[in-house]
C-alpha cells in the first residue's frame, strides 16, 4: 500500500516573493507571553536565573524570526548531514558531557551548557519529514514504518542511555506523529502503540524480576512509584507529593510571595527546570496555570492549522512532528507536576529555564512560521504576495 497525503514535491514560493513580515502572528504572541510568563515565575522561584533565562529568550526570538526567513524547501536535500549532526552531537555529550545527578546531558563549552537531546528533537522532525517526503512513490506502508521507527530508534536509544529518558520519548512521540501524517494505516499505528506498551511493561516488570535493569533504578523508581506516592513519600518520588500539594495550595489565584512548596525547595533544585508549573501553580493559582495552559493551546492550534495549510507532504511532516513534540513536552511536564504523569525529566518548553530547550523550542517555531509565511504567499495573488 502506498502512502500518499499531499503533493511530494510541490514547492511553495520562492523568498524572493515573500513579504518582509509573513508569520503568524498569534504564534509570535503566544510564544512571546510564555517567555514573559517564564521571567515572572522565575523571579519568585529562581531570581538569579532571571537575567541569563531573558537572554535566551530574547536569542530565542530572532532565532524564530531568522528561521522565519529560511527556506525549509532547502533542509530536504541536506537531510543526511543532519541525522550525523544529530547523533554525533549525542555521542559527544555521552563522552564529554558533564555530569548532572548522575546524568551526561550536558557538554559545558565556556561555561554555556549545550544539551545535544534538545537540538536532536527538532533535527530528528526535519529528517524524518524528508525522509518520508521522499521515499519511493511504491513504498509500501509497512517498509515506510520500519524505515522511520529505524531512524529514530537510534537516537532514542543513545538519549535514553545517557541516561535522558524524557527526550527519549519525546523522540518515539515525534516519529508517530511523522507516520500519522503521513498516512500509516491506523492498524500499524495501534502495532506500534502496542510494543512501545509491551517494552514498557518488560522494563519497569518482567526485566527486574529476572534481574535485568534495563533502566537505572531511580528511574524504575520514579516510573512505578508514582501510582501511590504518598504510600512512600521519603523515596523519590517525594518531589511528586510536595508538587501536588504546592500546585493546590495555589488554589484560584495563588499564593504570590507567601509561596513555600518552590521557595522553601520543597520540591528540590529542579523547581526552575523540571518542575516550573508547580511554581506557576502555587504562586498564580489556577487563574495563572489556566492561562498558561491557554498559550499553549493557542500554539498547538496554530500549529494544526499549518498541517492542513501545507502545500506539500515535507511541509505537513514537519508540522506534525512540531506539534508532537510540543504537546508531549506539556501534556508529561504538567502532568508530573500533578501526579497523573511520572517523573521524567521533561521540561516546559518555554516556561522551564534552560538555554538548549528555550532555543530549540523558539528555533522550531520558525520553522512553522516558515512553512505558514510560504503556504499563504503561494495561496495569495502574486499582487498580495508581494504586499508588505
Amino acid at each position: 500500500m502506498a502512502v500518499r497525503v499531499l503533493p511530494r514535491n510541490e514547492r511553495t514560493v520562492s523568498l524572493r516573493a515573500l513579504p518582509l513580515i509573513s508569520f503568524d502572528p498569534l504564534i509570535a504572541l503566544a510564544a512571546g507571553g510564555l517567555g514573559a510568563c517564564s521571567l515572572v515565575v522565575l523571579h519568585g522561584a529562581a531570581p538569579a536565573y532571571v537575567s541569563r533565562q531573558a537572554i535566551y529568550l530574547a536569542v530565542g526570538f530572532v532565532v524564530m524570526l531568522s528561521a522565519s526567513r529560511l527556506d525549509y524547501w532547502r533542509l530536504r536535500s541536506i537531510k543526511w548531514l543532519l541525522y550525523p549532526l544529530m547523533i554525533g552531537s549525542i555521542l559527544l555529550v555521552i563522552g564529554a558531557g558533564s555530569a548532572v545527578n548522575g546524568a551526561s546531558r550536558a557538554l559545558s563549552i565556556g561555561g554555556v551548557s549545550f544539551q545535544a537531546s534538545e537540538l536532536g528533537k527538532v533535527l530528528l522532525i526535519v529528517f524524518l519529514a524528508a525522509l518520508v517526503a521522499d521515499s519511493p512513490r511504491k513504498a509500501s506502508a509497512t517498509e515506510l514504518t520500519l524505515k522511520v521507527v529505524a531512524f529514530a530508534l537510534i537516537p532514542a536509544a543513545l538519549v535514553i542511555a545517557e541516561p535522558d529518558l524524557g527526550s527519549g520519548l519525546v523522540y518515539f512521540a515525534i516519529a508517530f506523529a511523522v507516520l500519522f501524517v503521513a498516512g500509516i494505516p491506523a492498524r500499524q499505528l495501534t502495532v506500534l502503540a502496542l510494543i512501545a506498551v509491551g517494552a514498557f511493561v518488560f522494563a519497569l516488570v518482567i526485566a527486574p524480576a529476572i534481574g535485568l535493569h534495563v533502566l537505572k533504578h531511580y528511574q524504575e523508581q520514579r516510573l512505578t512509584g508514582f501510582l501511590s506516592p504518598s504510600q512512600n513519600p521519603n523515596s523519590y518520588d517525594h518531589q511528586q507529593v510536595e508538587s501536588v500539594i504546592g500546585v493546590g495550595a495555589g488554589e484560584g489565584t495563588g499564593r504570590g510571595a507567601g509561596a513555600t512548596q518552590t521557595t522553601l525547595g520543597l520540591v528540590g533544585t529542579e523547581a526552575p527546570t523540571d518542575f516550573i508549573f508547580t511554581v506557576v501553580g502555587e504562586r498564580l493559582g489556577f487563574a495563572g496555570a489556566a492561562f498558561v495552559l491557554s498559550l499553549y493551546a493557542l500554539i498547538i492550534w496554530r500549529t494544526l492549522r499549518i498541517i492542513g495549510a501545507a502545500r506539500n507532504l515535507f511541509a505537513a511532516l514537519i508540522a506534525g512532528g512540531a506539534v508532537a513534540m510540543l504537546m508531549f513536552q506539556v501534556f508529561v511536564n504538567v502532568g508530573m507536576t500533578i501526579g497523573i504523569m511520572p517523573i521524567t525529566g521533561v521540561t516546559l518548553p518555554l516556561l522551564s529555564y534552560g538555554g538548549s530547550s528555550v532555543l530549540t523550542t523558539f528555533l522550531t517555531l520558525g520553522l512553522l512560521q516558515s512553512i505558514y509565511g510560504q503556504a499563504r504567499a503561494a495561496s495569495a495573488p502574486r499582487s498580495r504576495a508581494l504586499r508588505v
